[in-house]
């Protein structure tokens, strides 16, 4: 289906395209001008992850980033968006204290543009923290299956729900996520037909991450798929060799310079 060019993607919408059958399109953005960029090419929503510490800030993880960071990018990427729901992930720390602490700082991510904020897990308090943001009017998305701020215990980039027990896990908190009132679901990392399962179980709509394409919508790193980064992860389709591009480009300046190719005659005053 088509949506309409001048009409703000809400995060009740997201609902509204899983029940069209429409898939949702998402991307990640750190900064302005990419953030105007993906925008303009229609993704429907736009999220600025803890990601950020490990593609923009050059982090090992998420962990060495916090409110600060995510605030401020938070501002800038909101900044270049005039369509898409933007949506910012809850940094470690954030809301893994105490309800009251998750509030505070949610509302600061709200404060800087976001329309929805993203957290992980399915814990006691993460599923309080999830009704008490949505009572309070704060839509939340919800994020199963590997969770990088838990990378600690469950391994980097280990796929979830492998087993009969962990699947079964997986699924129960998906919907206790979707009862305490999450609009949506990340599914990152577990077997498809695990998130088939999921996808069809739920009234709301879940994003797939490395989870096949049963899930009602996609979310890809944007460094990830343009090339950007050397990583050759499994679950990534790379659109654009933009690391290549960008050194082709960079040679090809500094040796104009070196040679007094550049500036040419149309390049001066």
């Amino acid at each position: 289906m088509v949506k309409s060019a001048d009409s703000k993607i809400q995060p009740v919408d997201l609902i509204l395209y899983k029940s069209r059958g429409e898939k949702i399109v998402c991307l990640t953005a750190y900064d302005f001008r990419t953030a105007q960029i993906v925008d303009s090419a229609g993704i429907d929503l736009i999220l600025v992850g803890d990601s950020l510490a490990n593609v923009f800030a050059g982090c090992n993880n998420t962990y060495e980033i916090g409110m600060t960071e995510m605030v401020y990018h938070t501002k800038v990427v909101s900044r270049g968006i005039k369509k898409a729901l933007l949506v910012a992930d809850m940094p470690f720390l954030s809301f893994q204290v105490s309800v009251e602490e998750a509030l505070k700082n949610a509302s600061e991510l709200l404060k800087a543009g976001a329309k929805a904020i993203k957290l992980e897990g399915a814990t006691e308090l993460t599923l309080k923290i999830v009704e008490k943001l949505t009572e309070i009017g704060i839509p939340v998305v919800g994020h199963l299956g590997y969770t990088p701020q838990s990378a600690g215990v469950l391994g980097i980039g280990k796929v979830q729900g492998r087993t009969q027990s962990s699947a079964q896990d997986i699924f129960e908190q998906a919907r206790s996520l979707e009862m305490a009132g999450a609009i949506a679901l990340v599914l990152e990392l577990i077997p498809q037909e695990l998130a088939s399962q999921i996808t069809q179980s739920l009234r709301i709509p879940t994003i797939g991450i490395g989870a096949g394409l049963g899930c009602d919508g996609q979310i890809l790193v944007i460094d990830d798929m343009l090339g950007k980064t050397d990583l050759n992860l499994k679950f990534v389709k790379k659109y654009l060799d933009l690391e290549k591009e960008m050194r082709r480009a960079l040679l090809a300046y500094a040796s104009d310079v070196r040679s007094e190719r550049f500036p040419e005659e149309n390049n001066s005053f």
